[in-house]
């Protein structure tokens, strides 16, 4: 995946025409999460895990995840599938395979027009750059500014060219999405079976393998 961008967008010194340059924000709108410690489930709620950057990290919410209400105006719900950057702290970017939970601050939820792959790669080739203004940050938790996305440059081919190099990257990333998806719902199998077990809940003494 990372070789056909390189190809297309990073190693070219000249582009074909109908392309151009851009930035981040003219292919992608960032939203930045709610401080979720004001949006607990009201009474009658079943509340919804809320995203930060542990869960994030670990690609799964647990038992310790905080709760939000589920009745969120949808931007701040997040949902599998979906590009998440954090932007503060622990930089790092990522599509989100966990299930619906609430996007927390420091995290942005990204969402485009474009196709995923083109605003996902290009907000993750600009991370390295994105961790060094922030360690460079004299503060505690080193993050970047809105401005850091709009002085980071992209570039945007015409539509015909953006198809066809879709064709090729597009694939990849939905096989590596429905991999992790997959994953997860193996891990909530074992997690749900093996305690029953254990236990003796289950029994598979007469199951012929």
């Amino acid at each position: 995946m990372w070789a056909v961008f390189n190809k297309f967008f990073v190693e070219p010194s000249t582009f074909p025409d109908g392309w151009h340059v851009g930035r981040l924000t003219d292919i992608a709108d960032y939203t930045n999460g709610l401080a979720m410690q004001r949006f607990r489930p009201l009474d009658g709620e079943i509340g919804i895990p809320v995203l930060k950057i542990k869960e994030l990290r670990q690609g799964f919410c647990d038992a310790d995840s905080e709760l939000c209400s589920p009745n969120l105006d949808p931007k701040y719900l997040v949902d599998d599938g979906d590009v998440i950057f954090s932007w503060s702290g622990s930089l790092l970017v990522d599509i989100w395979c966990g299930g619906r939970c609430g996007l927390n601050q420091h995290l942005f939820k990204v969402t485009s027009n474009y196709d995923k792959w083109f605003y996902y790669l290009w907000t993750l080739y600009h991370l390295d750059r994105f961790i060094k203004i922030a360690a460079d940050k004299a503060t505690t938790m080193g993050h970047i500014q809105r401005g850091d996305l709009v002085q980071s440059r992209v570039i945007i081919p015409n539509s015909s060219d953006l198809e066809r190099i879709g064709e090729f990257i597009s694939p990849i990333l939905s096989q590596i999405v429905n991999s992790r998806l997959e994953n997860n719902h193996l891990a909530t199998l074992r997690d749900t079976l093996l305690p029953k077990l254990m236990s003796g809940e289950i029994d598979v003494s007469e199951v012929e393998f």
